[in-house]
């Protein structure tokens, strides 16, 4: 009997540069559309807000006044702006904190929920994802309301100590508060790729007498660099952008961020400088487009990271012993204290007219506060428009994203890491100026040609609320993308498949998985945001992100609660439902 020999490079070479005969669309091979079309499509997205962004930089009035002049005008006065470099300081101080808080608390969390025998694991992964469906506008209240220097947490510490411990208006008190919201994104990632871990490299671990300890420290964490590198990346670039916590927390003590200078600078300014707020964002667009490329060098040599081949992986829980226990302890002390008191705070505040440590909550009860958001258009309008534009725009942008994955990493296509470089610099454009850039873009579009149609509709919304979750869809299912070997596209190609054939018969159901994590917090990102909303809505087309801004800004409290309440048993149902349809068909 003749034995098959090993593939050898060159003949894995051969294969990659091989491609099998295809259905043709005009003389043109189907693959060769699918892959020219999805990157067209994923440049403009990209592009569509950038460059009137890069455009509004060079200029030396609006991008749509006549008479326009290129000038460096506006950069001289973004670095001679009093104070602009303190700001600077305080961003990349701000965003490095919170990025090591989440990866401090999400890596050891994914370890211990998914690979050892922890009690109540399905339960604690549920609560460990549960604050990403919160808003960070709304989280950052809830945690007012219980550690800040007259929050209930506060008082009964001044009490008992004689001092408060914490200060949540600091940097470093601001960070713990963004970290709470980001941390599920670094958890999913690195759940998912946990869940695909082969387990015959924890059995040569054993064979060898090594224990769990070393298990875990030894083989699995140092696999877990991709989804480790593409969440940090993700949740620093977040923590640059993000306005609710340095709104909330910084300005009230003259703490001011990137985002909260620019609020101040260009959106509530009477006479806003939009070509300093476009030469900001160019800035910031440098900034992390060389993060964009280390993550690219850190991650050069992928093939260490492939755990997945042609035989599906068996699970395996690692036993902990008596330390199971502490494990649980510990990680339920973090998620009371992160999420279900501030959580508990933010229901207390929906149901009372006032929330206060001189008070007995229970004594201001009232439904006021829900009877206005079902009562008023203006309130449970946005309720609808935010379920229509996030569940439509999640479908979309995931099927991009995992098509787009498979693009830039499976396919010979020469522009493909482009794809990927193009998906991943939408991070780089804070939330409102983009919003300002998708504002431009729309405008600039011809009524003949449907402009008058586009601009103000749920379209514009599901487009710039789509290229904001874009980012995070695409890392979900690059990350677990990464660890399926190559031998099984080249298996594909030997029985005739195409590019086409090998994604819809191969590659997605192994995927299938992580297009589910993908959509799921594509969905709740598009629930919750509000930042790229600013200049797009309309009186007809309020989500509940803007919503929530609205009230808030008016300090209507009572009724920000009770929205926010709203949105987080709409993002946790719909969760719960896709997973009970789902969940056991995830074999991959």
């Amino acid at each position: 009997m003749t034995l098959a020999a090993p593939l050898r490079t060159d003949s894995a070479s051969n294969l990659r540069e091989w491609t099998p005969k295809g259905r043709r669309v005009l003389g043109v091979s189907r693959s060769a559309i699918a892959i020219y079309g999805t990157f067209l499509l994923v440049l403009l997205l990209v592009l569509s807000p950038i460059v009137p962004i890069l455009l509004q930089s060079l200029l030396d009035r609006p991008l749509y006044e006549p008479d326009i002049h290129f000038t460096l005008d506006a950069y001289a006065r973004l670095f001679s702006e009093a104070g602009f470099a303190e700001v600077i300081l305080n961003t990349v101080l701000f965003a490095v904190l919170s990025t090591l808080f989440a990866l401090i608390v999400a890596v050891p969390m994914a370890i211990l929920v998914v690979k050892t025998d922890v009690p109540c694991r399905a339960l604690l992964d549920f609560f460990m994802q549960w604050p990403f469906f919160i808003s960070a506008l709304v989280l950052s209240f809830g945690w007012i309301l219980i550690y800040s220097p007259a929050g209930f947490a506060s008082t009964y510490a001044k009490d008992l100590l004689g001092f408060v411990p914490w200060n949540l208006y600091s940097i470093p008190g601001m960070a713990a508060v963004e970290s709470a919201g980001l941390a599920p994104i670094a958890y999913v990632y690195c759940a998912n790729s946990l869940r695909q871990f082969d387990s015959s490299l924890e059995a040569a671990g054993r064979s060898v007498g090594a224990s769990p300890y070393q298990i875990l420290r030894r083989i699995m964490v140092p696999m877990l660099r991709p989804p480790v590198v593409y969440s940090a990346l993700l949740i620093f670039s977040m923590s640059i952008e993000a306005l609710s916590v340095p709104l909330l927390l910084g300005m009230p003590n003259g703490i001011n961020l990137f985002s909260s200078f620019l609020y101040q600078y260009g959106l509530t300014s009477v006479d806003p400088d939009f070509s300093v707020l476009g030469a900001a964002s160019v800035l910031v667009l440098i900034v992390l487009g060389g993060l964009v490329v280390a993550q690219g060098l850190i991650l050069k040599r992928s093939q260490r990271f492939i755990t997945v081949r042609g035989k599906v992986p068996r699970p395996h829980v690692l036993p902990l012993g008596w330390l199971r226990w502490i494990a649980f302890a510990a990680i339920s002390a973090y998620l009371l204290i992160a999420t279900v008191v501030p959580l508990a705070a933010l229901i207390f505040r929906s149901f009372t007219q006032v929330f206060t440590p001189l008070m007995n909550p229970f004594s201001v009860l009232t439904l006021e506060n829900y009877a206005v958001l079902y009562t008023v258009p203006a309130y449970h309008e946005p309720i609808t428009t935010s379920l229509v534009v996030s569940g439509i725009g999640a479908i979309l942008i995931s099927g991009l994203a995992i098509v787009a994955a498979v693009v830039a990493r499976r396919s010979r296509f020469k522009l493909g890491r482009l794809t990927e470089y193009l998906i991943l610099s939408v991070l780089a454009v804070p939330g409102t100026v983009l919003s300002i850039g998708l504002f431009w873009a729309f405008s600039s579009i011809p009524q003949n040609w449907g402009g008058d149609i586009v601009t103000g509709s749920i379209l514009t919304l599901i487009v710039a609320f789509g290229i904001r979750a874009l980012p995070v869809a695409y890392s979900s299912v690059a990350s677990s993308l990464m660890q399926i070997h190559e031998e099984l596209d080249f298996a594909a190609r030997v029985s005739g498949a195409d590019w086409v054939k090998i994604f819809g018969a191969v590659l997605f159901g192994l995927l299938r998985p992580a297009f589910v994590a993908a959509m799921l917090l594509a969905f709740v990102i598009m629930m919750k945001e509000y930042a790229t909303a600013v200049f797009l809505v309309t009186a007809d087309t309020q989500v509940i992100g803007s919503a929530l801004l609205s009230l808030w800004t008016q300090g209507s409290t009572g009724p920000v609660s009770a929205l926010a309440v709203v949105q987080v048993i709409l993002s946790t149902s719909v969760v719960i439902i896709v997973k009970a349809l789902t969940g056991k068909k995830h074999h991959a």
